[in-house]
């Protein structure tokens, strides 16, 4: 005969249900605004080379992101069968992580010169990453090395293609 399968303590469900409902809506939301936002910024800082053009396409792609990834996330089931939360509050956490990923890296546009703003910006998406991928270490249990690696290969990657087309059409 096996013995009964344990059931997880009071506080074991309690973090889970939190992980579920608030971590990973934010993680989410975190991880898109953070690298959704990298291609628009640095192209239009290569493109014009006014750090307040950046600004404002940060400001309306972190914006745009939010209200889009909210909508989805409160969209895409109710939470009575997943048992993810409400669909307000998911659809808000994960909007508004959205637009705190995307504005972070987009602030340093409000700096008059072009070389210390990219400089401040790469320096804060570094951070950005390196803070998602800790994230995802301690909440989703992703061991840290394979996590690091995935969340600044995946920026870089859009990070490299901003740059490229920024460069692209400077020169055109």
């Amino acid at each position: 005969m096996s013995s009964p399968t344990p059931q997880p303590t009071s506080a074991a469900r309690h973090d889970h249900v939190f992980v579920l409902q608030k971590v990973q809506p934010a993680l989410l939301g975190l991880m898109d605004g953070s690298v959704s936002t990298l291609a628009p910024i640095f192209a239009t800082a290569g493109l014009t080379g006014k750090p307040i053009d950046a600004f404002f396409v940060g400001l309306a792609a972190s914006l745009g992101a939010g209200i889009s990834m909210g909508l989805a996330e409160a969209l895409s089931d109710d939470g009575k069968v997943s048992g993810r939360g409400t669909p307000i509050t998911r659809g808000l956490i994960t909007g508004l992580a959205t637009i705190v990923g995307g504005m972070l890296h987009t602030l340093p546009f409000l700096l008059p010169d072009l070389r210390t703003a990219l400089t401040l910006a790469y320096l804060v998406v570094i951070i950005e990453l390196l803070a998602i991928a800790g994230i995802r270490w301690k909440y989703m249990r992703s061991p840290l090395g394979q996590t690091i690696f995935q969340v600044i290969v995946g920026g870089a990657v859009v990070f490299a293609v901003g740059v490229w087309l920024g460069r692209l059409g400077a020169a055109g």
